[in-house]
């Protein structure tokens, strides 16, 4: 299936960009070692899965509960290397949020702050195009979560699989559903799964979303796109 393609971004020039511009130590060891081949191939690229559980929803006011990340690539999931930690917030945590991931009360407050994790979660992201299902969380999240904690932000290349599904939803309703502005369908990631005939896991985990992001990847890809495309048309 054939998608309209975006405009590329070239990573490795924005990189080069952000790492003469860092002071600090572990975000420019993340950006020397970033992955920015815009020309490789699809299935050349070692990706990581990455999901985080928060407070609530908005970035500026609401913070990280819990992170899950899984390194895979188009043939492998490598889940002995994957990796899930739960940190303290600093901000707005309460009852609500409670119901929605199920990390208690009592898991925070033995919980080490997001600053003590962010040399190792850098580290198993490094050298990997990260993988997440709606970018806005994840990269607004880590950003603003180093801003909190290092006075300094993060960008980073990733493929949001929620934007995949959407263009392939896009494309399947052709010129009479553009016409007509038809529903596409639900973008949550356990309906883009079932598409797929993805099997169902419990959402609200970071290393379990992780996990079905991963695989979700792997089957938009297998469907939508040829090996040797470039990675360039996928991240953003």
């Amino acid at each position: 299936m054939a998608f309209k393609k975006q405009a590329m971004i070239d990573w490795a020039a924005r990189y080069k960009r952000l790492l003469s511009g860092t002071q600090n130590d572990t975000i420019k060891r993340f950006y020397g070692a970033a992955f920015s081949d815009k020309f490789a191939a699809i299935k050349d690229v070692p990706f990581v899965a990455m999901d985080f559980e928060t407070t609530g929803l908005d970035s500026t006011s609401d913070d990280i509960v819990s992170v899950g990340l899984i390194p895979f690539n188009l043939q492998r999931i490598y889940c002995k290397d994957s990796r899930h930690w739960v940190v303290r917030p600093r901000r707005n945590f309460n009852e609500g949020s409670i119901v929605i991931h199920g990390i208690t009360h009592s898991e925070i407050d033995d919980a080490p702050d997001f600053k003590h994790i962010i040399e190792p979660l850098l580290q198993a992201l490094s050298g990997k195009v990260v993988v997440v299902h709606y970018a806005a969380i994840e990269r607004h999240f880590l950003n603003t979560a180093l801003l909190l904690r290092l006075n300094e932000g993060i960008n980073f290349a990733l493929v949001d699989t929620m934007e995949i599904e959407r263009k392939a939803l896009k494309a399947r309703q052709g010129l009479l559903g553009w016409l007509f502005n038809s529903k596409l369908g639900s973008l949550r990631l356990g309906d883009c799964r079932q598409r797929y005939s993805l099997p169902v896991y419990k959402n609200h985990n970071a290393l379990t979303d992780a996990l079905a992001t991963a695989e979700l990847l792997q089957a938009q890809l297998s469907h939508h796109y040829r090996e040797d495309t470039p990675i360039s048309q996928l991240w953003s």
